[in-house]
């Protein structure tokens, strides 16, 4: 009988060691398990009211049950109490309150109980298991694994990674890809995180930055540090552009990505399913960058608009279709990869839009200052945009021009002053129709034309200026459909950076008492600092480059 009890124990720990290697879990987090399970079968063979503890001995697989109770005066349930006198005779050292065990009689396990047990041994291992993955793979988000085809559910692919299961779902596969129990797959994990059931790890084939680690992994020089990465977009199973900077100017990033006879980039390609892949020189030079990004398009001229993040791009007329690419593929992609807005014109195009806004200018210069054709067309050819524009520069500015005196430029002045103070009065009548404030003119930055605007968007009076965020007046960008929108701004229009938005809301700020002048001052001396300290820190990193 002791050589069948010496048996049952050292298959117990033997049986723990072997889960304990497959599931590569350690052996006391399965003995706990054990120990648990037992727990849960002695109660329901002794009654669940029994507060019942089990604990197997890691080295000699003996098992210990014992019943915990709580020493009292006066026992009012012996499944849980035992009186203080009877509580000494066994330990001479007990107090009221204290918990001692009583031992019990090893659990002869019926068919359901050990049928429970075994379920509790199963959970536990595997919640074990899975807080083993989640730890282990929790920091190698952004790496790319290799792993095998396990099983595939709805299109989703479960993937064995040896030491833990990961999924690719559907949406991170590719185009028309299909894989089958038994592939080999490699994929990037883009995501851990802890789940009650399925995988743990997610990866993809989708992700922009699958493909530049596969660049990373084909291109040494990439892998070296050499050669940066600094942004890709990607139509996954399509098209594909990346942009690539070298740190050493006797290498070219674009030939070293591309390699002998194409040998790297078709690396990449093949791994893609074909996806047709443009590598660009990256530039720190938005314009640069964005003609580069347009590829294999040629570009005649751009217009930035830094505060918009938007560019205007001129092309050949014969380069349009190349240009937008099929369905608006390489405008969209050249876009993802830059982060700006990019709108294309034909030279065609470009010329129609000048000429017309030389005879809107030339038409409102007419109007406005009740000169003639040929006067005012005079005045759109010199560069004049506005009213505002004749009326507040050097009267040299206008004296030079041909066949201009200073008497003439003085009397265009004045008339364009007049015009202003006209326009300002109407902006000021219909500005009090609209209910805005007087004082909001007291704020820097605003004029009699914003107030209208103001007014016609509910913005009355200083505080509910001061309660706008820069985006309000400025506009801002959002995602739909997949695309990046341009929201319009209240003073859309109006000319108005976000530097000078976000500074009229301050001083707004200010005289709505919501912050002090002190206040505004010390947070704009800050990022001053910030620039001065990078200013500096530049500087020092050029001088040691130069020694």
């Amino acid at each position: 009988m002791a050589q069948a009890v010496s048996a049952n124990r050292l298959e117990l720990l033997q049986i723990a060691d072997a889960v304990a290697r497959e599931k590569s879990i350690e052996r006391e987090i399965v003995l706990e398990a054990m120990a648990e399970a037992i727990q849960k079968a002695a109660r329901s063979r002794y009654g669940s009211e029994n507060e019942i503890r089990a604990r197997i001995d890691p080295k000699t697989g003996e098992i210990k049950l014992v019943r915990l109770l709580e020493v009292v005066e006066q026992v009012e349930s012996d499944a849980t109490e035992v009186d203080l006198k009877d509580a000494q005779r066994r330990n001479p050292a007990a107090q009221v309150g204290d918990l001692i065990e009583d031992e019990l009689p090893p659990v002869d396990f019926g068919r359901i109980a050990a049928q429970t047990a075994k379920q509790v041994i199963v959970q536990k291992v595997r919640d074990a298991e899975r807080e083993r993955q989640y730890e282990e793979y929790k920091d190698r988000v952004g790496e790319v694994v290799h792993g095998q085809v396990k099983r595939v559910e709805y299109g989703n692919v479960i993937v064995d990674l040896g030491r833990g299961e990961a999924i690719v779902r559907r949406d991170e596969m590719l185009p028309r890809e299909t894989f089958r129990t038994g592939d080999r797959i490699r994929a990037y994990i883009y995501d851990v995180r802890r789940e009650q059931r399925g995988p743990q790890i997610f990866l993809s084939r989708s992700h922009p930055q699958f493909m530049a680690k596969l660049f990373g992994q084909e291109v040494p020089e990439i892998y070296d540090g050499i050669i940066e990465v600094r942004a890709v977009a990607r139509d996954p199973g399509s098209r594909a552009k990346i942009a690539v900077l070298s740190n050493d100017n006797s290498i070219d990033p674009v030939g070293a990505c591309v390699g002998m006879r194409g040998s790297r980039v078709q690396a990449v390609v093949n791994e893609l399913q074909g996806e047709k892949i443009d590598i660009i020189q990256w530039s720190p030079d938005h314009a640069t960058f964005i003609v580069n990004a347009l590829a294999p398009a040629e570009v005649v001229k751009v217009v930035l608009d830094e505060d918009a993040q938007r560019i205007e791009v001129v092309v050949p007329d014969d380069q349009l279709s190349l240009a937008i690419g099929r369905r608006g593929q390489n405008v969209r992609l050249a876009s993802q990869l830059t982060g700006w807005d990019i709108d294309i014109l034909t030279e065609a195009e470009e010329s129609e839009r000048r000429q017309a806004e030389f005879a809107q200018r030339s038409a409102t210069f007419m109007d406005a200052l009740d000169v003639d054709e040929v006067i005012a067309q005079l005045l759109a050819s010199e560069g004049f945009a506005s009213v505002e524009e004749v009326a507040y520069v050097p009267l040299e500015e206008i004296a030079d021009i041909e066949g201009f005196d200073e008497e003439t430029a003085q009397e265009i002045q004045n008339r364009a002053l007049d015009a202003i103070d006209k326009q300002n009065e109407e902006y000021d009548n219909r500005r009090k129709e609209l209910g805005v404030e007087d004082n909001l003119a007291e704020v820097p930055g605003v004029t009699p034309a914003m107030m209208v605007t103001f007014g016609e968007n509910d913005i009355k009076s200083i505080e509910d200026l001061a309660g706008c965020a820069t985006d309000d007046l400025t506009g801002w960008f959002e995602n739909v459909g997949g695309e990046r929108k341009r929201m319009e701004g209240i003073l859309d229009g109006h000319d108005v950076t976000s530097e000078e938005a976000e500074n009229m809301i301050m001083e707004a700020r200010v005289r709505a008492g919501w912050i002090t002048q002190e206040e505004l001052d010390a947070m704009r001396a800050g990022p001053a600092e910030d620039e001065a300290e990078e200013g500096e820190e530049g500087s020092e990193e050029e001088a040691e480059a130069g020694a």
